[in-house]
């Protein structure tokens, strides 16, 4: 995790490890923006469930979880500045994180092309953020005096990058982005049956596979996304998903004694707990003593917990998971139904799988 965070090291050329250094980006910017989702969401999470359902959703009229409200979308309204900001960062150091906070907060908010607002959201910020990215570590190589190169990082490289790259997102790309965007909201949205059931499927196995690694982030990130464009299907499926893996290592510790040692049933406790409130590296330390036994239950389980929740058009709208956020879906029972018997299948295999203890009489 250290490595993720960590700015790139510059290289020879702009594009040297192009692929690594975009991989290392997107998974840094990630990890620094989940734990805003995560204040965001439970803060909503648990205003909302004071309120009383209206045709717009849940209403909110005690003044306290109003309050709790306001703390929650402050979170949420965060999350994509903060994204594109650390992706720049790892790219290009702390010169790349002023526009990228910058340019962050311009993509999630209306700007005005030809007679039509547009919006772009994640798919704009991570365009962005990389285009900071590589735009600063090049002010960065300017052959400039000893004076100049002084106010370079907190003076010339956030004010000309920022005005070059925002001019240009405004008048060039916001566009095509808000197409792209409004194609992929408009496929997804419009996903039903089986086609919205291999989705559940695939995110699912991508939740679960390596429990908030980079597989599980480009899920959360890719629901997150359809969520800023009022598509929340994908969201229940994933909030289902990340909520199996820790609870079914929970329960298969505890069922199946002779396979799991009583520090296994003591992480076990926490596990269940962490995956009530939906933290799915719960899993992780069950995983790292048995990988291949743990994770084909693990993935199952989340899969068909995902898959059912895509089958019942169950909807989350908020950034979190578990059972925390029941009441901020569509279909409260069926949510935490899908989450029981997803946790279910998962320790139903964890158990058929794991060999007993050396040691068990």
């Amino acid at each position: 995790m250290a490595d993720a965070q960590a700015p790139a090291k510059q290289k020879k050329g702009f594009f040297s490890n192009f692929g690594k250094d975009l991989l290392k980006a997107f998974n840094t910017g990630v990890s620094y923006f989940i734990p805003v989702v995560v204040i965001g969401g439970v803060f909503l999470a648990f205003s909302l469930a004071s309120g009383t359902a209206g045709k717009s959703g849940m209403v909110v009229t005690n003044p306290f979880m109003k309050n709790l409200n306001l703390i929650g979308m402050a979170g949420i309204n965060m999350m994509i500045p903060v994204l594109a900001a650390y992706i720049a960062y790892s790219l290009a150091g702390k010169p790349g994180l002023a526009p990228g906070f910058v340019l962050g907060y311009l993509v999630n908010n209306p700007v005005a092309v030809g007679k039509t607002n547009v919006s772009t959201g994640f798919l704009g910020a991570m365009v962005m953020a990389v285009a900071v990215g590589y735009f600063v570590r090049w002010m960065k190589t300017w052959k400039v005096n000893n004076t100049i190169r002084t106010i370079m990082p907190i003076l010339i490289i956030p004010i000309f990058s920022t005005l070059v790259l925002g001019l240009f997102y405004i008048y060039v790309l916001a566009a095509p982005l808000s197409i792209v965007m409004n194609w992929l909201t408009s496929v997804l949205g419009s996903l039903q049956g089986g086609s919205a059931i291999v989705l559940g499927i695939v995110i699912g196995i991508m939740t679960a596979f390596d429990m908030g690694g980079p597989v599980n982030k480009t899920a959360s990130t890719f629901t997150m996304a359809l969520m800023t464009a009022g598509v929340y299907g994908p969201n229940g499926m994933f909030r289902v998903a990340v909520a199996v893996p820790p609870i079914a290592c929970g329960i298969a510790s505890f069922v199946a004694k002779n396979k799991f040692d009583d520090a296994d049933r003591q992480m076990g406790i926490s596990a269940i707990f962490m995956g009530c409130i939906g933290i799915t590296e719960g899993a992780i330390p069950f995983a790292v003593k048995d990988f291949g036994h743990i994770i084909p239950g693990i993935c199952a389980g989340s899969a068909v917990g995902a898959a059912l929740a895509a089958a019942q058009g169950i909807e989350c709208y908020v950034p979190h998971g578990g059972f925390i956020v029941a009441l901020a879906t569509n279909n409260i029972p069926l949510y935490c139904l899908d989450i029981v018997i997803g946790s279910i299948v998962a320790a139903a295999i964890i158990v058929a799988m794991k060999p007993k203890l050396d040691s068990a009489k």
